[in-house]
């Protein structure tokens, strides 16, 4: 489904979106590899409408999503993880003796303790430290920087980062407003040193926790434990106040994208494909619209996979090199926002 576009408007002062100014500066390491890996099951919007009732038609009509992928019962974040990363490490002509750092994206780890990256670490055999980074549909966004910082420091040599959710068990699957978004998947990049000019040239990392409330799981951490009450009421499933989340998106992508374009002296056109979070169509096209972005440079597998939170950004990226759409040299726009609030856009140059 193609997104739509428009020419640049100038940019309102945000409602919702409490941006920053701030913007960083991460070079000295390139992309040597990228993997993908979503389960077999397909989830069609027809099966929802008839397995749960909801309206038929709404699901594509407000989110632009036709199909979802669920794992199977017996597997877990991890199990997405593996053929992703595998993949990777493939691409990058690497084994697992050379991953010296792994950095897992997740929200939906296997468990709460240890790290879905400790699981992943012990499976691939990797003689390496390992740690999640929790920042839901931001998660891969955040990895890859952490990853980064490493290898531009000289701290590792060759880095696997993950963006890897299991939605499909974090949501109600009768709640028509949230369940038919969300599907399951797992992208794997692997980082290397690269030149002076490759890497994150500009980017931004963002948090607003007073819309904490806005995207949450309210029950099951310390603050309230998980009990049978909670449980009937299904307080254990993702709860959003789509509405405002929605304006929220839209604002952040619009302005930060903006901003870290406009502080590397950057234009929409100069970019040779963006890589946005995979959330709903009427935000990609809305915010598109906004920056006046060329429609053929935005990456868009939403409505085959719908929302896959961290996973989302990298099954993109996946599917851009393997059809040989990303080429030496090219600025890519990547920019994921979610839960928390967070955010993070940076330019990569590949």
């Amino acid at each position: 489904m193609p997104v739509s576009s428009s020419t640049a408007r100038p940019r309102k002062a945000p409602k919702y979106f409490s941006g920053s100014q701030r913007t960083q500066r991460l070079t000295g390491v390139r992309v040597v590899g990228t993997g993908a890996f979503v389960p077999h099951r397909v989830v069609t919007n027809d099966e929802l409408e008839i397995e749960h009732g909801f309206e038929p038609g709404w699901i594509e009509r407000r989110t632009g999503i036709l199909e979802r992928r669920h794992a199977a019962k017996d597997q877990a974040t991890s199990d997405l993880c593996l053929p992703a990363a595998r993949d990777a490490l493939h691409a990058a002509g690497l084994k697992a003796a050379d991953i010296d750092l792994l950095v897992v994206g997740t929200f939906t780890p296997d468990q709460s303790c240890p790290s879905t990256a400790n699981l992943v670490q012990h499976r691939l055999g990797l003689d390496a430290p390992a740690f999640d980074v929790q920042a839901a549909c931001s998660g891969f966004m955040y990895a890859l920087v952490t990853a980064a910082q490493y290898v531009a420091t000289g701290n590792a040599k060759h880095a696997l980062v993950i963006g890897a959710d299991l939605n499909s068990r974090i949501v109600n699957p009768k709640e028509m407003t949230v369940a038919p978004l969300f599907g399951d998947g797992a992208g794997a990049v692997v980082l290397s040193a690269g030149g002076p000019d490759q890497g994150l040239v500009r980017y931004q990392l963002g948090s607003d926790g007073s819309g904490g409330p806005l995207l949450e799981i309210p029950h099951g951490g310390t603050r309230c434990p998980l009990t049978q009450e909670g449980l009937v009421e299904g307080k254990q499933y993702l709860a959003m106040d789509g509405r405002t989340v929605f304006k929220w998106a839209v604002e952040a992508i619009e302005h930060s994208i903006g901003h870290v374009l406009e502080t590397e002296g950057l234009q929409p056109s100069d970019i040779a494909a963006y890589f946005l979070h995979q959330a709903n169509i009427r935000i990609l096209d809305h915010a598109s619209g906004c920056l006046g972005l060329d429609p053929d440079k935005v990456w868009n597998n939403l409505s085959r996979y719908g929302n896959t939170s961290a996973a989302s950004i990298p099954l993109c990226l996946d599917e851009a090199v393997r059809q040989g759409r990303v080429e030496p040299g090219d600025a890519l726009l990547l920019c994921g926002f979610g839960a928390g609030l967070t955010w993070g856009t940076g330019v990569l140059r590949w």
